[in-house]
């Protein structure tokens, strides 16, 4: 019966548990010989009704089209299981709690929904994405009354999988199809042992009292039943949900996953807080709690960036912290190149205070397609825009460029600029106010981790940096951040290397 309390109280906590390289531009390379970009406004995080969101494909695709969005890119809950199992039969003596998800129903399923949508809106596109939590662990215990489940909401979005088996094979708590089995699985057998008793009892002669030991057996052949089902499927995670020294190999092995099957993969909100406590009167308090983890984007390699923009507060975007540490570390070749995208994490409409259009990506595609959109992002060709909250004001950022001299050739966010020995370059900004107002700003130029340029002004803004570069030409990157009251955008870098520098650290997959 003491098992029986826990299992309820766990069961009632868990129910509120909610659940590719740098492009080189050299100087001398002619404009007209590539491919037009186009701009294109995209939502980056968006649930739907496949998972934990509110409104369907189609209600999606309805809104975006009012608000100017050309394009969702879904990030429905991955493997939302969540699990707590008593010693020593942790896989067997278990709780466990499945919110909707897509390893809940079927990879094939997802993508199927998401093809016959965009089949029905070919003016809206959808690119397919989940998010996934590689690892939770708990410490404490229901006995003691401190039970607590530590980075259930450490999450990373996954974009751009296109087959169904790189679905089952992501590496993350409560994906059964990545389940290991083995040795170590076979404890979750032990109810078989039941069946010995109950056998014995039922065949077992003379006849006195059968019957009561024919429904002793019965229950022994039930309870075996019963819990041989709930350690289904009898393996465990790739990573025990119970260790806690894992630190992060759970999601390097993630992203190390998707990068070999072509996919990208974004830290997503890695300083948004997560902490709530559920009281079960003599059962104890329960916590659940996830910390801010700016640190993951300098412990981990590999992945293609992270949400620098959404409703809370952020300082690994702020000059020299934890961004354009990553970036200097690409720049010296020792990793991929972060970038940096703006999260919506939009679940329904208003809940939060979040709406679909409040932090958007404005892209520069050269094919307006989902394949398209996963180029843009895999080389930073993109900034974010938001508005907190969103009052009709949002900023546009006419123009980030740099070129070499007066008269060169200009280079766009995320490509590279490959200069001479000695170099004059100009960098320009062109801000304004979607609807054409006058918005008070602030304008900051960064270069490898420290402001060169600043100033402040009204909407439509402009601002000319000039610099010159001597030899030898130190590989530096440029960006630019703009803060109003309510406003902001925050672009992603332009490098400068010398020419015949080799470009490495490429944030593509692996060949």
């Amino acid at each position: 019966m003491k098992f029986v309390s826990l299992a309820l109280g766990l069961i009632m906590f868990l129910a509120h548990v909610d659940a590719f390289g740098e492009t080189t531009v050299p100087a001398a390379q002619a404009q007209e010989e590539e491919r037009p970009f186009q701009t294109l406004v995209a939502a980056v995080h968006v649930h739907s009704t496949m998972s934990t969101g509110t409104l369907t494909l189609d209600q999606l695709a309805e809104r975006a089209r009012e608000l100017g969005i050309d394009a969702i890119v879904l990030s429905e809950n991955f493997a939302l299981r969540y699990e707590y199992g008593l010693p020593p039969l942790r896989g067997v003596f278990k709780v466990s709690r499945t919110v909707p998800s897509v390893s809940a129903q079927s990879a094939d399923r997802f993508l199927n929904e998401i093809a016959a949508a965009q089949m029905r809106h070919p003016d809206i596109l959808f690119v397919p994405g989940v998010e996934v939590a590689p690892h939770y662990y708990w410490t404490g215990s229901l006995l003691t009354g401190d039970l607590t489940m530590h980075n259930s909401q450490r999450n990373l979005l996954v974009v751009g999988l296109t087959k169904p088996e790189d679905y089952g094979a992501l590496p993350a708590a409560g994906n059964q199809r990545s389940y290991r089995h083995g040795p170590g699985s076979w404890a979750n057998l032990a109810p078989v042992v039941l069946l010995v008793p109950a056998f014995w009892m039922w065949r077992r002669r003379p006849r006195h009292a059968a019957a009561r030991r024919r429904v002793t057996a019965g229950i022994l052949a039930g309870a075996a039943l019963v819990l041989l089902v709930n350690a289904w499927p009898f393996g465990f995670p790739v990573f025990s949900t119970y260790d806690t020294d894992l630190d992060y190999r759970p999601y390097q092995a993630l992203i190390d996953a998707v990068e070999e099957r072509g996919g990208l993969v974004f830290w997503s909100l890695p300083e948004a807080r997560d902490h709530n406590q559920f009281s079960f009167g003599p059962l104890g308090t329960i916590t659940v709690q996830t910390a801010p983890h700016p640190e993951a984007l300098l412990r981990t390699t590999g992945y293609s960036g992270f949400g620098g923009m959404y409703q809370d507060t952020r300082q690994v975007t702020e000059p020299g912290a934890g961004w354009d540490q990553a970036l200097s570390e690409h720049l010296a070749g020792r990793r991929a190149r972060p970038v940096s995208i703006g999260e919506i994490a939009f679940h329904a409409p208003g809940q939060g205070n979040i709406y679909l259009h409040q932090v958007l990506n404005v892209l520069q595609v050269r094919e307006r397609s989902p394949r398209g959109i996963l180029e843009a992002l895999r080389h930073g060709r993109l900034y974010a825009v938001g508005e907190f909250p969103p009052e009709g004001v949002a900023l546009r950022l006419d123009e980030f460029s740099i070129m070499q001299g007066m008269d060169g050739q200009r280079v766009q966010a995320g490509d590279t600029l490959l200069v001479g020995e000695s170099a004059l370059l100009r960098l320009d900004v062109r801000v304004r106010a979607r609807d054409g107002g006058a918005v008070p700003i602030s304008l900051k130029v960064i270069r490898s981790g420290r402001v060169v340029g600043a100033t402040t002004g009204m909407t439509p803004l402009s601002f000319i940096h000039l610099e010159e570069i001597e030899k030898p030409v130190t590989p530096r990157f440029y960006r630019v951040e703009v803060k109003g009251k309510y406003v902001e955008i925050l672009s992603n870098p332009i490098f400068v290397r010398a020419d015949g520098a080799r470009v490495s650290g490429s944030s593509g997959p692996r060949t």
